[in-house]
């Protein structure tokens, strides 16, 4: 694994965990010589992120629309600053550059990043594992949320497993790096539902 994809607040949120927990992230994945790839702002936790993996000296890759760099979040102290035109271009190259992704604690933003790389997924577009890094049970609801999903009938288990999880950054990081997600055809049960109907 050379590049994680991460998803994260544009704001520090309200527990200083958050920071603490990005700043976490930052050294497993530094320490294991995986290359930080994300939305390339200055502020909240991506800010935190981005600054603590250059500060030990590990490589942070920022794609970023050209809107957001014209209201100066554009993080400048990165190994690499890519501006793309809008936000489909950047979340499509932050996709093509990541061997995972990761979700930190963040807003509506950060989910939407991550149910598009899970539906991706689910629809077998990628391969790539997903974790979420559930810092003092930030995701709790959300993987309570995705049960009932899957009890509803919704989702399969094997594609909701693929979602992984842990309070800890670096056994988060140590499971995606071996983690091979299993595919269920979602298309395919959908079609042989209409024909038994």
């Amino acid at each position: 694994m050379k590049a994680i994809c991460v998803y994260c607040g544009a704001s520090p949120g309200a527990d200083p965990a958050y920071a603490d927990g990005a700043r976490a992230l930052a050294k497993a994945m530094v320490d294991r010589n995986i290359a930080l790839v994300y939305g390339g702002g200055n502020v909240g936790l991506m800010g935190v992120i981005a600054d603590e993996v250059m500060r030990l000296g590990g490589r942070a890759t920022g794609i970023i629309p050209q809107a957001l760099m014209d209201k100066e979040v554009g993080h400048l102290g990165l190994t690499e600053l890519i501006i793309v035109k809008d936000m489909h271009e950047r979340k499509a190259m932050m996709a093509e550059r990541a061997d995972a992704f990761i979700a930190m604690p963040g807003g509506i933003g950060t989910l939407e990043e991550l149910f598009e790389v899970f539906t991706w997924l689910q629809l077998g577009f990628h391969d790539k594992p997903i974790g979420l890094l559930n810092v003092k049970g930030f995701y709790d609801h959300l993987l309570g949320f995705i049960a009932h999903v899957v009890d509803q009938g919704f989702l399969k288990q094997p594609t909701a497993d693929n979602l992984q999880h842990d309070a800890d950054a670096s056994q988060l990081v140590e499971r995606l790096s071996t983690f091979q997600p299993r595919h269920y055809d979602k298309l395919l049960d959908s079609t042989t539902a209409r024909n038994i109907i």
